[in-house]
C-alpha cells in the first residue's frame, strides 16, 4: 500500500479535528443538565420556564475553555453541536407560500376584466398539478384565450408607473411581474426572518425552497402553534411616525425616575432588595428580549414577557439613579444591554409609569443591535429604546400601502442607502410633514411590526415622492430595509401550506427509540463481524466505530439537524460499511483457502474488491443525491446522513483497515479472517440459478399479478404527504376499538377519517381531509376543536402529541417530486451500469432487476395493507425505502455482475456462457448472504425499536432488501443470461440472411 504515513497522519488529524468538534456536543449537554439541576423542584419536578431561563442567563456567557486557548459562549456551543430534528426534540415545522395570485392581482390594481379573472381562475386550477410556476400558467391561460391581445394594458397602472408602460411588449410585462413575484418572496422571506428570533428557542432556522415561491421555517421548542401560525400569517404592517427626542421628555422621565429612586429606597429600608437581588440572575437574555420586542407595542409585548420580578435595583451603586438611567449606556442615551431589557419593559409596563408619560408617546425598541460610537471596535451592541409620537388616535400618518418601489441604493458619499417612491396619496402627505420635520430638525421612524428599523434625519422638504434614506448601513441591511419598504406596496399575504408539530413527549420517546436502535444495531454489526471473521472482524469492528465517529463529527461541523430517519441513515450506512469489509475479507479468505501466504491474500483480497466497492458506493451516492435534490423534512435528513456516511465507509473501510492489516504482517503477526466453521461458510452451496429461471420468472410474475389486482380493486394507499390533509397522533387514557373512533369522529368532522393504532399505550393515527383547502388559521383551529370535541366522548384527557398538515398543492409537488426522483435514480444508475460494464445486457438485466423489486414491494404493500398492525402508506417515507431498497439491489447486482464478469473473462473453450454464469453467482453466494444477514439484522432492529414514525419505512426496507437479494441472483442474473443468448442467435443468424 503506497501513501501509509500521509493515510495515518490523515487519520489522525481528522480523528483529533472530530473530537474537537464533537466537544461541543458533550459541553452543550453538560449545559443542559445543569439547567435542568436548577429547575428541578423537591418533589423532582421541572419547572421549564425556569430551565429557559437559567440557559438564556448563559447564553452570552463564556462556558467552555478549549484547551485554554479560547473560551466558547453558550450560543457559540450551540451552534456548534449536533442539533436534533423536531422529530426528536419537538417543535413545529412549517411551509408557508407567498400568494402569487394575490400579487397578481395587486399589480393589476385589482382588475375585473373577465379575461384577467378566467386567467387566474385557470391558472389557479392547473397549478394543483403542475411544476409550472404560477405567473407561466397564467400568462399562458390569458394568452391561450385571448390570442394578439396584449397583457401591458392590465398592468400599467399606479403601481407600476415608470416600469410598464401601455406600449410595453408582453415579454418586458412577463419579465417585470416575475421579478415582482420573487421581490415579494423575497420580502416576505426578511420579514419572516425578523419575525422568528422572537420565540425564545435555540437554533431557529428559515430557508426559501428554491424555485417554489415558498418559504421553510422550523422552530425547536414552539409550544403553542396558534401564536406561531397568527405570527408567521400576519400581514406585515409598515408605519412611519415621528420621534420624539429624549430632551423633550425631561420632566417625564426625572418624574419616572423619582418614583422608582422612592421605591427603591423603600426596599433597601425594609430588606426586600435583597430578596430581589437572586433574580438578577434569571434577567432573561436575547431569545426573551427578542420576542419581547416584536409585539404589537411595548405594552402588548410586556403583557406577554416572562414573569420575573428582577428589577436590578440593589445591584446599584448610586441609589439615587433608577434603572431606566443607570441600565442606559452610555448615560442618558436610552441604549441597553439585552439582559437588561427585560428590566426596563417591566418597568414601562406600569401603571403609574406609563401615566407619568404623555398619552400620546409609546416606546418601541429597534429592530437590532447597534453600537453608539460605529469606530469603537470594542464597544458591546446595544439596543435602542426609542420614544415616537402616536398622535390623538393612534394611527400613522403613513403606511406602507403608499409606497410604489425601493430599492437599494448609494449615495453621494457612495454608501449603502435605500431609494423609495410613493404614489400620489403619499407625495401629498410626504411632501407636507417632511417640511414640518425639516423645521423642526427632527426625525421620522421607520416602523415595522412595530420594531424601529431606521430613524433619519429630516434635512429638506421631500415635495415628488423620492427620498433617499442614508445612514450606517451595509449593503445587505440597505438590501432588507428596501424589501420592508417595499412590504407594504403589494399584498402578498402568506398562506401555510404544510405544518408539522411534534410535542415534546413523542420527540422523548423518539429519542429513546433511536438511542436503543443505534446501540442495539453497532452491537449486532460488532457481534455479527466478530463471530463470522475472527480477529479479522475486529479490525473491520474498529473501521465501522471509526466512520460512525467521523460520521458524527461531520454532521457536528455542518450544522446538520439528527432526525430519526437520519438515524436510520447512520445504521444503514453503517451496514454499508461492513458490506465492503465483507467483500475484502471473503476474497482474502478464498487466496487464503488456495494457500498463498497471508501479505499477498491480502493485497490481493483489496485488489479484487476494490471494483466491487466503488461500484457498489457510487450507485448508493446516486440514490442519496437524488434524494437530497427530491427530498423534503425528514427525508433530507436520511439522504444526509447515508451520503456522509458512505463517504466515510470508503475512507475507514479501503484505507483504515488496509493500513492495520500491514502493520501487523509486516511484524509477522497472524490474523485469522475465520474460525474453522466460518471458513467455507455457505461456499458448499450449488444452487442451479439459471436452469431454474423459469420458476423464479413464474414466482415474481404471481406475486406482482396478485399485487396489480389488488392495487387494481382497492388503489394506492397514499399518505397525507401525497393526497394532502391533517393527520393527527392522539392519545387516550384508555383503549378504544379504531371503528368506535372512527365513526364518532365522524360525526365531528362530517364524513369519517381514518384511524389506526398507532404503536403501544392507547395512541391512535387519525387523518382528515377537513378543511384542507383552507389555508387559513381559522380552518386548523376549527379542525383542531372538531378533533377534541370528538375525542372528549371518549376521554377528557385527550393528548395531540403531533399533528401535520398538507396542502393538495403541496401534496401535488411531492407526489411529482417522487416520480421525478425514482425516475432519474433508475436512468442515472442505468448510465452508470452501462458505462462501467460497457454492455447493454448487463444494464438491461439491472434494470429489470430492479423494475421487479419495486413490483414485488408495492404488491406486498398492497397485499398486506389490511392485515399488519401498523399504516403501510405510499408516501414519502416509502419513496426513500424504495430507493434505498433500489440502492442496495443495485449495489448487490453490482457485485454479483462484476463476478459475472471476471469468470466470463476466464471462460474456457468448451464451457457455456449459462454454466460460467452459475459458477459464478454460487462462487459469490456467500457473500450476498453474509452481506444481507448483516443488514437484514439491522433493519429488523430498526423496525423492532425504531418506532411508529419509521415503522412503515423500515417495513419496506425489510421487505426490499429481501427481495433485492433475490432479484439480483434469481432475476436480473438469469435476465442477462436470456438477453446474451437471444443477442448471440442473432449474431449467428445474420450472415445466413445475407
Amino acid at each position: 500500500m503506497r501513501n501509509k504515513g500521509f493515510v495515518a497522519f490523515l487519520t489522525v488529524i481528522v480523528s483529533l479535528w472530530v473530537l474537537y468538534i464533537l466537544s461541543f456536543s458533550i459541553v452543550s449537554r453538560g449545559v443542559q443538565k445543569d439547567a435542568t439541576k436548577f429547575a428541578t423542584a423537591a418533589d423532582g419536578t421541572v419547572d421549564p420556564i425556569k430551565k429557559q431561563t437559567y440557559l438564556d442567563s448563559v447564553w452570552n456567557k463564556p462556558v467552555y475553555n478549549f484547551l485554554g486557548l479560547r473560551q466558547f459562549t453558550y450560543k457559540e456551543v450551540k451552534n456548534n453541536e449536533i442539533s436534533l430534528g423536531l422529530d426528536l426534540q419537538g417543535g413545529m415545522h412549517v411551509t408557508l407560500e407567498v400568494s402569487p395570485v394575490d400579487i397578481i392581482r395587486g399589480l393589476s390594481n385589482n382588475s375585473q376584466d373577465s379575461a384577467f379573472v378566467r386567467a387566474l381562475n385557470k391558472a389557479t386550477a392547473r397549478s394543483k398539478n403542475s411544476q409550472q410556476s404560477f405567473s407561466s400558467l397564467f400568462f399562458d391561460a390569458y394568452r391561450t384565450d385571448n390570442p394578439g391581445k396584449k397583457l401591458a394594458p392590465l398592468f400599467a397602472t399606479a403601481s407600476t408607473r415608470g416600469r410598464i408602460s401601455l406600449n410595453a411588449s408582453d415579454s418586458e410585462v412577463i419579465s417585470i411581474v416575475e421579478q415582482e413575484i420573487e421581490s415579494a418572496i423575497d420580502r416576505s422571506f426578511t420579514i419572516l426572518r425578523n419575525r422568528i428570533d422572537q420565540f425564545g428557542t435555540s437554533q431557529p432556522n428559515i430557508q426559501r425552497l428554491q424555485g417554489t415561491g415558498r418559504i421553510q421555517v422550523e422552530i425547536p421548542g414552539a409550544e403553542n402553534p396558534q401564536r406561531v401560525r397568527k405570527l408567521l400569517q400576519g400581514v406585515a404592517k409598515l408605519e412611519f411616525w415621528d420621534v420624539v427626542e429624549v430632551n423633550t421628555l425631561n420632566n417625564s422621565l426625572i418624574s419616572i425616575n423619582q418614583l422608582l429612586v422612592n421605591e427603591q429606597k423603600q426596599k433597601t429600608n425594609s430588606g426586600e432588595a435583597k430578596k430581589e437581588n437572586k433574580s438578577l440572575e434569571n434577567l432573561l437574555s436575547s431569545d426573551s428580549i427578542k420576542r419581547d420586542s416584536a409585539a404589537s407595542s411595548l405594552e402588548q409585548s410586556l403583557a406577554n414577557a416572562a414573569d420575573s420580578s428582577a428589577q436590578g435595583l440593589d445591584s446599584l451603586q448610586n441609589l439615587e439613579i433608577s434603572p431606566l438611567f443607570s441600565l442606559s449606556t452610555p448615560q442618558g442615551s436610552f441604549r441597553y444591554d439585552l439582559k437588561d431589557t427585560a428590566t426596563i419593559n417591566k418597568i414601562f409596563r406600569r401603571d403609574d409609569v406609563r401615566n407619568r408619560l404623555p398619552r400620546n408617546v409609546g416606546v418601541y425598541w429597534a429592530n437590532k443591535e447597534d453600537k453608539y460610537n460605529s469606530r469603537d471596535v470594542n464597544e458591546e451592541p446595544k439596543l435602542q429604546l426609542y420614544f415616537l409620537d402616536l398622535g390623538r388616535n393612534g394611527k400613522a400618518r403613513l403606511t406602507g400601502e403608499v409606497i410604489t418601489n425601493a430599492t437599494n441604493d448609494l449615495d453621494d458619499k457612495a454608501q449603502p442607502a435605500v431609494s423609495m417612491r410613493m404614489n400620489a396619496t403619499g407625495t401629498r402627505i410626504w411632501a407636507k410633514w417632511t417640511s414640518e420635520a425639516a423645521q423642526k430638525r427632527s426625525r421620522i421612524a421607520i416602523v415595522l411590526d412595530n420594531l424601529v428599523y431606521s430613524a433619519p434625519f429630516v434635512n429638506s422638504e421631500i415635495p415628488n415622492g423620492n427620498s433617499q434614506i442614508s445612514g450606517n448601513f451595509t449593503t445587505e441591511e440597505a438590501k432588507d430595509l428596501a424589501n420592508i419598504l417595499k412590504a407594504g406596496s403589494l399584498p402578498a399575504p402568506t398562506k401555510i401550506v404544510e405544518e408539522a408539530v411534534v410535542g415534546p413527549t413523542l420527540g422523548a420517546e423518539s429519542i429513546q427509540n433511536g438511542l436503543i436502535s443505534i446501540v442495539v444495531g453497532f452491537i449486532i454489526i460488532i457481534l455479527f463481524m466478530v463471530v463470522t471473521y475472527n480477529s479479522s472482524g475486529w479490525v473491520a469492528d474498529a473501521a465501522v466505530v471509526l466512520n460512525l465517529f467521523f460520521l458524527l463529527g461531520v454532521l457536528a461541523s455542518l450544522n446538520a439537524a439528527l432526525t430519526l430517519p437520519g438515524i436510520a441513515g447512520i445504521l444503514l450506512s453503517l451496514a454499508i460499511a461492513v458490506d465492503a469489509n465483507v467483500l475484502i475479507n471473503e476474497r482474502v479468505k478464498e487466496d487464503l483457502n488456495e494457500g498463498k501466504p497471508l501479505s499477498l491474500a491480502v493485497t490481493n483480497g483489496y485488489k479484487n474488491a476494490f471494483s466491487a466497492i466503488i461500484d457498489s458506493n457510487v450507485t448508493t451516492l446516486i440514490k442519496g443525491f437524488v434524494l437530497l435534490a427530491f427530498g423534503s423534512g425528514l427525508i433530507y435528513g436520511f439522504a444526509v446522513t447515508l451520503i456522509i456516511g458512505i463517504l466515510c465507509s470508503l475512507f475507514t473501510s479501503v484505507l483504515f483497515t488496509r493500513l492495520i492489516f500491514e502493520f501487523f504482517t509486516k511484524r509477522g503477526k497472524t490474523i485469522n479472517f475465520s474460525f474453522a466453521w466460518s471458513r467455507n461458510l455457505f461456499r458448499s452451496i450449488n444452487i442451479d440459478f439459471i436452469g431454474k429461471r423459469r420458476m423464479f420468472y413464474t414466482i415474481s410474475g404471481l406475486i406482482v399479478i396478485a399485487g396489480l389486482v389488488s392495487l387494481g380493486i382497492k388503489g394506492l394507499n397514499y399518505g397525507v404527504d401525497f393526497k394532502g390533509g391533517r393527520t393527527y397522533i392522539v392519545q387516550l387514557d384508555k383503549s378504544v376499538a379504531s371503528e368506535d373512533l372512527r365513526a364518532t369522529l365522524g360525526e365531528s368532522f362530517g364524513s369519517a377519517p381514518e384511524v389506526k393504532t398507532y404503536g403501544f399505550n392507547n395512541k391512535y393515527q387519525i387523518t382528515t381531509g377537513y378543511l384542507i383547502d383552507d389555508d387559513s388559521e381559522e380552518a386548523t383551529n376549527n379542525a383542531e376543536l372538531k378533533l377534541k370535541e370528538g375525542l372528549n366522548k371518549f376521554s377528557d384527557k385527550a393528548t395531540v402529541l403531533s399533528s401535520t398538515k398538507v396542502g393538495p398543492t403541496v401534496a401535488s409537488d411531492i407526489r411529482l417530486s417522487a416520480i421525478y426522483a425514482l425516475g432519474i435514480a433508475m436512468g442515472l444508475m442505468f448510465l452508470y451500469i452501462l458505462i462501467r460494464f460497457r454492455k447493454w445486457q448487463f444494464a438491461a438485466g439491472t434494470m429489470v432487476s430492479l423494475l421487479h423489486t419495486v413490483l414485488v414491494v408495492v404488491s406486498v404493500f398492497t397485499l398486506l395493507e389490511d392485515i399488519m398492525p401498523f399504516a403501510l402508506e405510499i408516501d414519502q417515507s416509502f419513496v426513500a425505502a424504495i430507493l434505498t431498497v433500489i440502492g442496495y439491489s443495485i449495489n448487490d447486482s453490482v457485485v454479483v455482475f462484476d463476478r459475472v464478469r471476471e469468470f466470463l473473462t476466464g471462460m474456457k473453450s468448451g464451457e457455456s456462457t449459462p454454466t460460467v454464469i452459475n459458477n459464478a453467482l454460487n462462487d459469490t453466494l456467500s457473500r450476498t448472504l453474509i452481506t444481507g444477514m448483516s443488514t437484514i439484522f439491522v433493519i429488523i432492529i430498526l423496525f423492532i425499536f425504531g418506532g411508529e414514525t419509521i415503522k412503515g419505512f423500515t417495513f419496506a426496507m425489510l421487505i426490499g432488501v429481501l427481495v433485492g437479494t433475490y432479484s439480483s441472483l434469481c432475476i436480473g442474473t438469469p435476465v442477462l443470461v436470456d438477453f446474451s443468448e437471444r443477442s448471440a442467435s442473432k449474431k449467428k443468424l445474420e450472415p445466413a440472411k445475407a
